[in-house]
């Protein structure tokens, strides 16, 4: 059993410089000490006692508290997570990637570029380490074999080829379980990528319905039926409408007022028209009214006829399954592929077995080579969210259809159990919280499509319009109020 030592300062040798006082070290337990971690067996006090100081500035000193009932020693971790920073940065770490726009890119030179290229230099600079960066063999991310090996960015980092992984690489169950992987610096979601006049409707018989909403075109027919009643009842308060002085019936029939209140509409001027001031307000009021509704109309029925291309007949993944106008597909071997192979859901499992049974015509090996495929051909490929914004982005006839069939997250991969994933995983979350991840995002998804090829339409909403609804109530009060003190007027005076 080794001889115990009386004190509770351990000194590893080879690190760094002890900072204390040589006194406090008895010498011959500094020598059992050397003997007992260094293997020294033969050093004599004197030559401790005389060298002790230029010895302590090569040594770490690691404070430790050895408990009398266990005599187990429990090391700080701060201490040695900066032992493990210093021996990172005397070395370089090895980088594996793979081609995948907008996050790893080739320049002309042979250079790379991209997302992950930027976010890898602003952990190198947080962390302080050099790296070394080449692209994957295989070109695959990495899938489990069943002799369980991993090929593509994985299978290098469990043959120790590389250090660590930075790409589009998707954390799952599986991949967890045999590597580590730090916090998510991309959320992601599985979406469908389609070409707008290949994912477009056909024109309904009552497409001249589309620019309003139900419940606006409920609005508009309680107003003019409001309108034209109130139209009529201050026709027949008001003396100043009556046909004759002396007969007191209106020249405005509930059908003329009616008959008014469509002519407004189609701003065509049919008679009767209004004489007296309080009918004149409601008159005035609903043609304002009326012209407010027929500027929205053609305004929004041209950009409903513009944007029918852009109206999916594939909404969900439950319409791409149902439907078998548009061959659909994925990138073999990828996460995507993986996700609907090992899913539950019936609508996924027929995703996937559509998707396997024609395995030769609809799977790609990269997504450049999908979307490339949707450009040219009747094709809908199922991607992860941030590829297929960037598809979006750069051709202006590419559309995201609505909707999510998992939501996961980009991380960087690394062997199991590297003490190196702890310190990249802070300086993720640190970029992530400052929004410097934002920025990166920002600066490489940047859309070339105007905003208004872009804009997406919706139908008109009574909320969108409430205060012409407003300010035709006001007007109908107040034509109210006014012909009751027209009838008061002429009541007084006839009573006189």
């Amino acid at each position: 059993m080794k001889t115990a030592i009386p004190f509770h300062i351990l000194i590893p040798c080879g690190l760094m410089g002890y900072r204390g006082s040589a006194s406090d070290i008895e010498a011959q337990g500094f020598m059992e000490l050397c003997s007992f971690l260094c293997g020294i067996t033969s050093i004599s006090e004197s030559i401790v006692m005389r060298n002790v100081m230029k010895l302590l500035l090569s040594v770490t000193v690691l404070l430790a508290l050895t408990t009398a009932r266990t005599g187990t020693v429990e090391v700080p971790r701060e201490l040695v997570r900066d032992r493990e920073k210093r021996q990172l940065s005397e070395q370089t770490v090895m980088v594996t990637t793979i081609l995948q726009s907008p996050f790893i890119m080739a320049k002309p030179t042979g250079d790379l570029e991209g997302f992950c290229i930027d976010l890898l230099q602003l952990l190198a600079k947080r962390l302080k380490f050099n790296y070394e960066i080449k692209l994957v063999k295989d070109g695959f991310y990495g899938t489990r074999l069943e002799n369980g090996n991993w090929t593509g960015l994985l299978g290098e980092l469990m043959s120790e080829e590389a250090d660590m992984a930075i790409a589009p690489l998707t954390i799952t169950r599986m991949r967890e379980a045999t590597f580590g992987f730090t916090h998510p610096f991309m959320s992601v979601g599985i979406s469908i990528l389609v070409r707008k006049d290949s994912n477009s409707q056909g024109s309904s018989l009552f497409q001249f319905l589309s620019p309003f909403s139900v419940e606006t075109w409920l609005g508009l027919l309680i107003a003019y039926v409001l309108t034209c009643f109130c139209l009529f009842l201050a026709a027949r308060l008001s003396p100043n409408e009556w046909s004759e002085p002396e007969v007191e019936n209106s020249r405005f029939s509930l059908l003329d007022s009616f008959w008014f209140g469509v002519g407004s509409l189609t701003l065509q001027g049919v008679g009767p028209h209004p004489r007296a001031l309080s009918t004149r307000i409601i008159g005035t009021i609903w043609w304002l009214f009326s012209i407010v509704f027929l500027v929205a109309y053609i305004t929004y029925f041209a950009a409903s006829l513009r944007s029918e291309t852009q109206r999916p007949l594939i909404e969900s993944f439950e319409d791409l399954a149902k439907q078998n106008e548009i061959e659909y597909g994925t990138v073999y071997g990828g996460s995507t592929f993986a996700f609907f192979k090992n899913s539950k859901i019936p609508i996924y499992n027929k995703i996937y077995e559509t998707m396997n049974g024609k395995s030769d015509s609809v799977l790609v090996q990269t997504m450049a080579e999908g979307v490339q495929r949707v450009l040219d051909s009747n094709y809908a490929l199922i991607g992860e969210s941030s590829t297929i914004d960037l598809a979006v982005a750069e051709h202006c006839n590419l559309m995201r259809v609505s909707g999510f069939a998992a939501v996961r997250g980009y991380g960087i991969a690394t062997r199991l159990g590297d003490p190196f994933r702890e310190d990249l995983t802070r300086a993720v979350i640190d970029l992530e919280e400052s929004g410097s991840l934002q920025q990166l995002k920002a600066k490489w998804w940047k859309s070339s499509c105007s905003s208004e090829n872009s804009a997406e339409w919706s139908p008109l909403k009574p909320n969108q319009i409430g205060g012409i609804f407003l300010l035709l109530a006001i007007g109908l009060s107040l034509g109210l109020v006014i012909a009751c003190i027209e009838l008061a007027v002429k009541s007084r005076k006839k009573a006189d």
